[in-house]
């Protein structure tokens, strides 16, 4: 059975639902919409607004670990699941808590000067201009091509997972572009902020996230995949329950604070929240986190938000306005159109069901 013909397990949160100004039947649209085929692949749905779960939903189908054959999963509270580039935008999270730390440099910094081990590159003037806020805003200017499928090693991510030096690939691309310029969408820009992130805190990235982040959310299990050289994947590699990302979402939502405990600072979500550039996407790029509009008329007009995007239909929603945030996963690994399914869900499942005074 997967999860495109039927629901496993649909918890009733129809009172929460009706208090946070839902329409108590959304979890009965939800699966109305699996059912009839139009909302395909799932495999958890889970929304809250103002700190009350108003929709949690899991299903059962076939999943990955990092491209891993996983079989048949019954999801359920539990289980963990790759987060695929949703893990760029908790890379960002953690980039605005080193700084505010003072462990690594700022945004204008160039990016060479992080790695000193390159000097042939380092003489590159050109080279010399890329800085970190152009590595977290994606806008670098050098050659990078996502388009492909990932399990092409014409895919510069896979390529740079097979590099005999990840960092030097990234560091070594063509410029194409001055920088600032152009958003080219590229996990090898992530790669560099990890590292440097590493480098600054003299931690692993997943010992600085459990510390700073993980730790003060009460997310108490994850995994990270790492590449053959051991380095954790700061573009791809985080595995989370459903619940523990909402936790997230509702961190970035308060602002960087839980339970009266700063974590982020309110500046650094601020900014990245902010737009920075236009993506060939139809939506615009803060640091690591994609901005757009839903389709959706609501009394207060058109709703904005903010995600992290990953493969196969990965999301992490945050809407300010609405104070809504969801997890959508997805098992819709390497396909142009996996983009769908959690875009119907945001728009025509939870927010086209909340009634914004």
């Amino acid at each position: 059975m997967s999860f495109s013909q039927s629901v496993v397990s649909l918890s009733p949160h129809s009172s929460a639902a009706k208090k946070q100004g839902f329409d108590p039947r959304v979890g009965e649209k939800l699966q109305a919409g699996v059912e009839a085929g139009l909302l395909r692949h799932l495999h958890v749905v889970l929304a809250e607004r103002g700190g009350d779960v108003v929709l949690e939903s899991y299903g059962e189908g076939e999943d990955e670990n990092w491209g891993r054959p996983l079989g048949t999963v019954s999801f359920s509270p539990d289980t963990l699941h790759d987060l695929r580039s949703v893990t760029k935008s908790i890379v960002g999270l953690l980039y605005g808590i080193a700084l505010d730390k003072e462990l690594v440099p700022s945004l204008d910094t160039p990016i060479l000067a992080q790695f000193p081990e390159y000097e042939d590159l380092a003489d590159d003037p050109d080279r010399q201009k890329r800085t970190i806020e152009h590595a977290l805003t994606m806008t670098l200017g050098m050659e990078w091509d996502e388009t492909v499928p990932y399990t092409s090693t014409k895919n510069s991510e896979l390529a740079m997972e097979f590099a005999e030096d990840r960092f030097r690939f990234v560091l070594d691309r063509p410029l194409i572009e001055e920088p600032g310029k152009r958003w080219i969408y590229s996990g090898g820009a992530v790669a560099l902020i990890g590292e440097i992130l590493q480098r600054g805190t003299g931690k692993t990235l997943p010992e600085f996230a459990r510390e700073v982040l993980f730790d003060p959310l009460d997310i108490e299990e994850f995994e990270w995949s790492a590449g053959r050289d051991g380095v954790a994947s700061a573009a791809s590699g985080l595995r989370l329950k459903a619940s523990d990302l909402l936790k997230i979402g509702r961190l970035v939502l308060n602002k960087g604070e839980r339970n009266g405990t700063r974590i982020v600072s309110a500046e650094w979500i601020d900014a990245s929240l902010s737009f920075k550039a236009a993506t060939d996407q139809g939506v615009n790029y803060g640091y690591l986190w994609w901005l757009g509009k839903a389709p959706v008329q609501t009394a207060s007009g058109t709703v904005s938000w903010a995600a992290g995007f990953g493969n196969g239909g990965q999301r992490l929603f945050v809407s300010p306005e609405a104070d809504v945030t969801a997890v959508i996963y997805s098992g819709h690994y390497n396909n142009w159109d996996a983009w769908i399914t959690p875009a119907r869900v945001w728009s025509e499942i939870i927010l086209a069901n909340l009634k914004l005074r």
